[in-house]
């Protein structure tokens, strides 16, 4: 059997991709056959890698796909601590299923550093997802009663990094807070969760309408959770992105 065959019967098309490219420069004739090999299987590796990351990013859905961890703002009025932010960065915190509560005004950056972290977790390989809370409310609300509410719970369980941006623009209803409560519980000890707010975390109680729900709620996202609040000015750390890209 032809080798194009083979390796396509085997899903090893960058591998023959590579092959050819080595049949045709002469140096690669000088490289030992083990090492010839090795390229090889890495540039198979390295295509595989560079597709499954294109999936995630696809099914990450993010607003900020170029958010990166090294572009972060670190000056004095953010009340940034750079070594913390910078070692979340490694994704421990994925690891040992821990969450990131990500707290301030309007426009100070959580939602850009929530997503740049969830670009650095699909570096390394996890899946990740970008909701905002009142469009997830309504989807819901959509779906609630059909096969799809099921799949849908059961698709956000299997999601490595799930990242709530706005929780508390407006208070929830009794029936969302019970499917915050659902999605919350399905990620305890499973996986993990950034959260993104305006409302100081001493505040989420009263959003979240029931006693007992938010007891529950709050029990199973703050209590492992690192705390990161960011301070603000008249002027939005979105302002000053935009009169720098004008600039």
């Amino acid at each position: 059997m032809p080798i194009q065959e083979l390796t396509d019967k085997l899903k090893l098309n960058a591998f023959y991709t590579a092959l050819i490219e080595q049949e045709t420069q002469p140096a690669y004739s000088e490289l030992p056959f083990e090492k010839r090999v090795q390229m090889l299987l890495e540039a198979e590796v390295l295509e595989r890698d560079n597709k499954r990351l294109q999936r995630l990013v696809k099914q990450a859905k993010l607003h900020e796909r170029g958010a990166n961890i090294s572009e972060i703002n670190f000056s004095p009025d953010r009340n940034l601590d750079k070594s913390v932010i910078l070692d979340l960065a490694g994704g421990n915190y994925i690891k040992y299923f821990r969450n990131i509560i990500l707290t301030g005004p309007t426009g100070s950056g959580k939602s850009y550093i929530a997503q740049a972290y969830a670009n650095k977790a699909m570096s390394m390989g996890y899946s990740a997802l970008y909701v905002r809370v009142p469009r997830l409310m309504q989807y819901l609300q959509a779906i609630r009663g059909d096969e799809e509410y099921l799949k849908y719970l059961a698709k956000l369980k299997r999601i490595n990094l799930l990242i709530l941006d706005d929780f508390g623009v407006s208070p929830l209803k009794a029936v969302e807070a019970r499917d915050l409560l659902e999605i919350v519980e399905d990620r305890v000890n499973q996986s993990s969760l950034i959260v993104t707010s305006q409302l100081a975390i001493k505040d989420w109680h009263g959003y979240l309408h029931n006693a007992t729900i938010a007891d529950a709620i709050l029990d199973r996202i703050v209590h492992n959770a690192y705390k990161i609040e960011f301070k603000g000015d008249a002027d939005s750390q979105r302002k000053k992105n935009a009169k720098e890209a004008m600039k």
